[in-house]
């Protein structure tokens, strides 16, 4: 017992040694494993050629798109996706990569009208494609004063109508 207790207290020391030279074991950076893909995403390799590659790129993007966190992208995004992304060029993959790389509420603010995007955004063909069918879809299934006047918060709820001294400035807050 005593042996194995020493050859643990051993290990440890051997372990935890600030000594790099003294380690046979590799040291691994805690940096992330995403720093080695480009910053860029239009720079990103998109291998298109054979079936393989693009079954496993397709079913990566569908699972980005499905598996957001956000409840509204998720269904938006997925179900756009899913129809779309067989007919998608390398190109609109760039895009739609690029567009993935949003943040939750800001692409959802973009998507739905709620703020203007910033340039980059606007022009890329993907997230055009998709506003497109999010303001149809608003269009056609909501009425206009249930919908966010351009920069003004979404959010309405029960009380909207409660307007005394202890009522909310907006929304169910």
């Amino acid at each position: 017992m005593g042996s194995l207790r020493r050859g643990l207290i051993n290990l440890r020391r051997f372990l935890t040694s600030s000594n790099p030279t003294a380690s046979p074991l590799p040291r691994y950076s805690l940096s992330s494993p995403f720093s080695s893909l480009p910053a860029d995403p239009f720079s990103l390799h998109i291998d298109l050629s054979d079936e393989e590659s693009k079954r496993r790129l397709f079913n990566r993007l569908i699972y980005r798109s499905k598996q957001r966190g956000l409840l509204e992208l998720d269904l938006v995004l997925g179900k756009w996706v899913e129809d779309n992304i067989h007919s998608l060029d390398e190109s609109r993959v760039r895009a739609l990569v690029h567009m993935l790389d949003s943040e939750n509420p800001d692409l959802w603010k973009w998507l739905s009208g709620q703020e203007k995007p910033p340039e980059s955004v606007s022009s890329n063909p993907v997230f055009a494609a998709v506003h497109e069918r999010v303001m149809k879809n608003l269009e056609s299934h909501s009425a206009p004063e249930t919908r966010a006047t351009p920069g003004q918060p979404w959010v309405r709820g029960w009380d909207d109508i409660k307007k005394g001294r202890d009522g909310p400035i907006v929304g169910n807050q």
